[in-house]
Order: C-alpha cells, then structure tokens, then sequence
C-alpha cells in the first residue's frame, strides 16, 4: 500500500479518536458510540424480573415505581446536572436515582409526615443543594409558585423532565386528606385533578424536554377502567405530544401470591376478565 494512503488512514483514525461527541439537546448520550447503548430500552416491551433494592432504593411504601424505570427515562431524557421534577413524589425514588445519575430533583408531596420521612434518605447537604421537597398539593397555583422558587434557588426557569406517577384511582388509598387523588369520589374528578397536575408539569417544563406518566388501569363495575389512556388525552389536552407508550411487566412490583393468587385466577375464570400483569409507561414531550 502506498506511504500516502497509509497516512491518509492513520490521520482519519487519530479524528475518531478525538471527534466531538454527537449528542441531542435532552441527552448525554454520544450517537457516534449509539453500540454502546444497548442497555437502554427503546423497545415498547420493559420486563424487569424483581425490584432494585440497591444504591439508596428500598420498597418501604406500597405503590412507589420500580428504580429501573427512573434510571431508564433519566439517561434516556436528561443531561448531568439537569433538574427533574415529580409531582407525586411519594417516597423518593426519582430523588434517589437523580443524585445516582448526578441529576438533580424537586419532589412535590402531599402528606408533611411522608416529606419528613424521605427527608431521612438524603444528606443535610443534598437538601439544599441536590434535592428539594416541598410539602404541597401539586393540583394548585401554590405549589407551582414554590416549585419555580426552588428553580430559581437551582439556577434554572423551568425543569428538564417531568416524572408523574399519580395513584391509580382509588385502588389504594395513600391518605385521609380529601385533595388525595386517591380519595376522589368519581373516576371522572380523578381525571379532572390529574389534568390539573399536568397543567402544572407543562407549564414548569422546559419546552423541547419530556415528561413521562407512570400508570395502570383498573376494574371497576365489572369493566375496565383505562386510565393510562384517558390520563394521556388529558397530557394532551394541556398541550403535551404524546410520543411513546410502554407496556411495563409489574412482576416484583406487586404480585398476588399463594391462596390470593389462586382466589384471583377463579375470579377471573368465572367473570370473564383478566389479571393485570402491567402498567404503563408513556413519554410526551413539550
């Protein structure tokens, strides 16, 4: 081979070599090395076999979301140091995962013991620099106004993801409090409260950036109720551009076991239904 191409191809080497990474305006994520990636889904099918109960997670409370679909949605959709906001932020999984993945979070709760109980898992430190919880009902101007202080507080005008994960109806009730989504008396207050959520997440989210909605259906009545879907009319309804949705197994999230599995599989057999074995996972973008 001539002196001149074996240059030519050493000089076309040393460019990968030092070649700016191609990254989108939401992601770390270097296109030129997209092989790399593999871990990531990009599939509509998530299976997970059991819980992640590492790096600061536990399930110490019912009804809280599987870390690997925070970890999933966060390299997925975020960049270091970026801001995401859960306006049900339960018992800190989104925070946990932000400060794993070198994000920062503001969590929106409505219970104060719930606030103070997650307040444990996090440094005197990670509080005020990392990670902030407000006490507040995420339907309300209110606690709009405190989650735009805290932005401020962290450099930023608005937040980079939108984590939601709203209870499921009234399946299981988190609270006596009568502003609990779960205590509405109606399917139909359910969804009108959650649009109000989702007027907030749209109007506190940066425009270009997604917001992911964490949800399942129910029976009620003898029928299926499906929430996920209307839940991402109502998404749309204040201006958000639905662009995925996942279908998620709840294998290690919560699973009827023994005499209530059994009690279940008869009830379905003899009412004509079937058993939920998962939960949605829908992206949207602003």
């Amino acid at each position: 081979m001539p002196k001149k191409s074996v240059k030519i191809k050493e000089q076309k080497a040393n460019l990968r070599v030092v070649e700016t990474p191609k990254t989108t305006a939401y992601n770390d994520i270097d296109l030129h090395k997209w092989r790399l990636y593999s871990h990531i889904k990009t599939g509509s099918l998530w299976e997970f076999a059991s819980r992640d109960k590492s790096n600061g997670h536990s399930y110490d409370y019912h009804g809280n979301y599987i870390p690997q679909i925070a970890t999933q949605l966060f390299e997925r959709f975020t960049k270091k140091n970026d801001v995401i906001l859960d306006l049900f932020f339960g018992s800190g999984t989104s925070g946990i995962e932000a400060l794993n993945m070198q994000r920062r979070c503001i969590g929106v709760e409505l219970k104060q013991e719930m606030v103070d109980y997650v307040s444990n898992k996090f440094t005197k430190k990670q509080l005020v620099t990392d990670v902030n919880i407000i006490c507040g009902d995420s339907t309300t101007r209110e606690a709009k106004e405190k989650v735009e202080a805290r932005l401020e507080i962290m450099g930023k005008k608005q937040a980079q993801f939108v984590v939601l994960h709203p209870p499921y109806d009234d399946i299981i009730k988190f609270s006596d409090k009568k502003e609990d989504l779960s205590n509405c008396a109606t399917t139909e207050e359910f969804y009108d409260l959650f649009e109000k959520v989702a007027k907030n997440a749209y109007n506190l989210l940066e425009k270009g950036r997604f917001a992911a909605l964490i949800i399942g259906d129910e029976y009620k009545n003898s029928k299926v109720v499906p929430l996920g879907f209307e839940c991402m009319k109502r998404m749309e309804n204040v201006g958000f551009t639905t662009k995925a949705i996942v279908v998620k197994n709840i294998t290690g999230n919560e699973k009827a076991k023994g005499k209530a599995a059994n009690l279940w599989r008869y009830r379905a057999l003899a009412g004509g239904f079937n058993i939920f074995e998962h939960e949605y996972i829908m992206t949207f973008v602003k």
